[in-house]
This record gives structure tokens, C-alpha cells and sequence, in this order.
């Protein structure tokens, strides 16, 4: 019986090591996410690759299960019309089958555009509207009932596809598709003609590294959300640089909560995990995050300051109610940890007796609270968006959680500048970001530029000339602060 706890993977099957060596080369040069399905369904057929949590149950998929998943629903959406450049809008809570959704439109020359799942049908018309959509597929009954309630406006929607077949019963539509209806229909097609098996990884070949790969559209805080193109060349070399960084492997582990339309959610939950071939589970709701978490215990985490604030908020909270003697414990050990911890976690020197404390501490106080924090295994995490406070950042990291900061843009595939495990500092956000280069005008502004440079606002010229100069930096409007 798979422990819930803490899912562990299938001992995988043994390959030798040149064989190892050779697939590692393919990923760095695959060029597009499909290609790496691939490659990983050969490297790590028995790992698990996505998992997630139904009805009180981990339910997991290898990199060979999601390659089946993704094969079939890419068949199903051939079979239902869908053409190389046509646009697949993706809308709701993290899933394993939306994911897949993007990958299978992917390998057929699609782009992919998540949507965020709480917009408002006016704001998902104008965005399928604008990106020129041709298909969807969505979670539930409620992005299925947006949908269908601004259809005559979108001329281009010709498919929907929904995950969750409650409450569909009585829909009747033709354009209208339950996932495992387009699966079969996958399924069926490929067994009917052998050679679309082949044709189909032929597509994935096909692909250019320059090619459209996803379109990211901003909050519009400050009026209509801007398309962001992003190209393969862009999120690969992003994904692959920050795996380096960081020394993610196929051994670690994310959890997806935050919104697929999110360019975070994108690096994180996808580019990265396919170019590591690390694990991403999907909680089964909002309100089972943190316990969900605390069974998967990641080792790769990512949230805003308010995140690490409520888990802080929430933790005090339990240490309040708790017998006299605890709490006395607890604060004693906290004084401790925020003495001694941050240094004996970056490996400097400490006498004997703050080593001595610290170890009593991490008994008695740090190490169930990383556990119930789900932060038992974390190899590191990341904090970006707005500024976090000192007292919450130095808490974190004396328990032994690596904790940094990054600055991101949806311009730059998120990564800018990010802090290395042996130089943290919670009043910066770090050194530049692997082959990222910044600079600062005359004027003080920041600029900066990488590969992961997104190539425009789509359908903006206008807009996209106002950031983006003719040799490729980003103006980000930000000014250099002079202490």
C-alpha cells in the first residue's frame, strides 16, 4: 500500500549509465515540451510525473502513463480539427489534464493559453477573443457555463472540452466534449491507423525552438491584459538555466496551487518539471492546500510573502492554545533558532553550545513544525512579488527552510535576479539569474536581458516597442535605490 504520507515512486528500472548520459543530452536539446515527454518517457518510465488528489486519494501518473494521456488527447483533438497555430484556451484549478492539454496541443503545433480561473466571463471573452482561440478545455461546470455564455461572440471557438463531468448531463451542444470522450476518440484513431503514431512524434519533430509556445496575458491592473508571446527558446533555456541553479533533479518534487495563467505556475509546474522530470502534484482544493502539502512534503516550493505569513500566522495561532509548558518550549527554542539558526544552516561557524541548543531545538520544536508546515524534505524555496519581512524571512530560515528571494517578470520567463544558497540576504533579491545581464541608465532605470526576453505583446507593436528596445532589453520602469 502506497504510503499517503510521503508517496514514494516504483523503484525505477535500471538503465546503464551511458544510455543515462545520452538521454540527459537529449533533454538540453529538445525543442519543445512534447520533445521532452518524450525523452522522459524513456529515462524515467516508472517515476511519477504528476499526481493528484481525488476524493481523499493520491492518484499518480508516470512520465510513460502522462506520454499514453497526452498521445490519445492530442489524437482526439486532430480528430476533432484542430490545426498547427491554432490557439487552446485552458481554464481552471491546477489539474493534471489541463496540463496535459497544453502539452497535447503543443506536439500539434498549437499554442496554449491558460486562462485564470476565477475572470469573469467578460474578462475570458476578451482574452479568447483577443488570443483568437479555436478551442477549450476547462475544468467544470462553471467555466463551461462562461463559455457558453459568450460563444456568439467568439467566432473562432469552435470546441469546448470539460474535466469534470458533474452537472453536464443535460448539456446538450455539439461543440461540447467531456476529456475522456475526446481520449476514446484518440484511442480509436490511432488503433485505426497505425501510422499516426508515427506521423504524430513526426509533428513533435517538427517543431521549432523559435516557435510560439504559449501566450501569458497580464492581471490588466492597469487596463486590458497584454498577450505575452513566449517562444520555446524563451521558457527551455529559462527552465533548464534555474534546474542548474538550483540542482533540481527527477528526484524532487512542487506542489501546483497557484494559477495556471500565472507565468510562476507555467516555469514551475511545467517547463521545469519537464525539463528536470521532477513531480508535480495538484491539490484536490483550495482549502486542502496546506494539508495536501504537509503529505507531499515538496522539496521545490514557491509563494508569495502572504503565504509564508498565513503558515506563520497559523502555526502561532496552535502554539497559543497549546499547554503553558509548550509554549514556554516553543519560545525558548525560537530564541535559539533565530540566534544560531540561520548560521548553522549556511554552514558557518558556531560555538558548541549554540550547536548543542539547536540540536535539542530541532528535536523538540523545528522539525515537527517543518513537518506540519510541509517542509520536511524542502531542498528550497522561493518568495517573490512583493517585499516580505525580515522577522518572517530570518523565521523560516533559522528552522533549516532555505528560503530566497527572486525578481521575476512574465517578460523574462519570471527569472531576473535570484539569491544562491551561499549568499542570502533578505534587503536584496540576489545576483542576476543565470545569462542574465542588468544594467542601470544614466536616469537610473533597470533594465535587463536574457534568452527567456519574451519576443512581443501580442497584437501591441506600439505597446511592445515602449519596453522592449531593438537589441532586446526590457525597461521594467524600476529604479535603482541609492542607500
Amino acid at each position: 500500500m502506497q504510503d499517503t504520507m510521503h508517496p514514494s515512486p516504483p523503484s525505477p528500472k535500471r538503465i546503464d549509465a551511458a544510455t543515462v548520459s545520452a538521454l540527459n543530452a537529449r533533454i538540453r536539446n529538445c525543442k519543445s515540451f512534447p520533445a521532452m515527454l518524450l525523452v522522459n518517457a524513456e529515462r524515467f518510465p516508472d517515476r511519477p510525473a504528476q499526481r493528484f488528489k481525488h476524493l481523499g486519494i493520491w492518484q499518480s501518473w508516470t512520465w510513460r502513463d502522462v506520454l499514453d494521456e497526452v498521445r490519445s488527447f492530442a489524437a482526439g483533438l486532430q480528430d476533432l480539427g484542430f490545426q498547427p497555430g491554432d490557439r487552446i484556451a485552458i481554464a481552471g484549478r491546477n489539474r493534471p489534464r489541463l496540463y496535459w492539454s497544453m502539452a497535447a496541443a503543443q506536439s500539434l503545433g498549437g499554442v496554449a493559453i491558460p486562462v485564470y480561473h476565477d475572470s469573469t466571463a467578460e474578462e475570458m471573452e476578451y482574452v479568447l477573443g483577443h488570443a483568437e482561440a479555436t478551442f477549450a478545455v476547462v475544468e467544470d461546470q462553471e467555466q463551461v457555463d462562461k463559455l457558453l455564455g459568450i460563444r456568439d461572440r467568439l467566432r473562432a471557438l469552435r470546441h469546448v472540452v470539460y474535466d469534470e463531468p458533474r452537472g453536464m448531463r443535460d448539456y446538450d451542444d455539439a461543440g461540447l466534449h467531456q476529456f475522456q470522450d475526446v481520449q476514446a476518440r484518440g484511442v480509436s484513431a490511432l488503433r485505426a491507423d497505425p501510422r499516426r503514431e508515427a506521423a504524430w512524434r513526426s509533428q513533435i519533430d517538427a517543431v521549432s525552438l523559435d516557435d510560439l509556445a504559449v501566450l501569458l496575458y497580464t492581471s490588466g491592473t492597469t487596463g486590458r491584459p497584454k498577450g505575452v508571446m513566449l517562444t520555446y527558446r524563451n521558457l527551455i533555456t529559462s527552465a533548464l538555466n534555474a534546474n542548474e541553479f538550483d540542482s533540481l533533479d527527477e528526484t524532487d518534487e512542487a506542489i501546483a496551487y497557484l494559477p495556471m495563467a500565472w507565468i510562476g505556475d507555467h516555469i514551475f509546474s511545467y517547463a521545469q518539471a519537464y525539463c528536470a522530470g521532477y513531480c508535480v502534484s495538484c491539490p484536490e482544493s483550495p482549502e486542502t492546500i496546506a494539508h495536501d502539502r504537509h503529505e507531499i512534503a515538496p522539496t521545490y516550493f514557491f509563494a508569495p510573502p502572504r503565504v509564508f505569513e498565513e503558515m506563520l500566522t497559523t502555526m502561532l495561532v496552535r502554539i497559543e492554545d497549546a499547554a503553558p509548558l509548550k509554549r514556554r518550549m516553543f519560545d525558548y527554542f525560537i530564541r535559539v533558532a533565530k540566534k544560531w539558526g540561520d548560521a548553522i544552516n549556511a554552514g558557518r561557524s558556531v560555538p558548541l553550545k549554540g550547536r548543542l541548543l539547536y540540536a535539542i531545538g530541532w528535536l523538540l520544536v523545528y522539525r515537527p513544525i517543518k513537518s506540519r508546515l510541509g517542509f520536511s524534505r524542502i531542498k528550497v524555496a522561493y518568495t517573490a512579488g512583493e517585499a516580505i519581512g525580515p522577522d518572517m524571512f530570518g523565521f523560516f530560515r533559522s528552522l533549516g527552510v532555505n528560503l530566497k528571494q527572486l525578481y521575476g517578470q512574465t517578460e523574462a520567463c519570471v527569472y531576473i535576479a535570484m539569491h544562491r544558497n551561499d549568499s542570502v540576504d533578505f534587503e536584496t533579491v540576489g545576483v542576476p539569474a543565470p545569462e542574465v545581464e542588468i544594467r542601470v541608465t544614466e536616469q537610473g532605470e533597470i533594465l535587463f536581458r536574457s534568452p527567456g526576453v519574451f519576443i512581443g505583446y501580442h497584437k501591441e507593436p506600439e505597446k511592445t516597442q515602449e519596453i522592449l528596445t531593438a537589441d532586446g532589453w526590457v525597461r521594467t520602469g524600476g529604479r535603482r535605490i541609492r542607500r
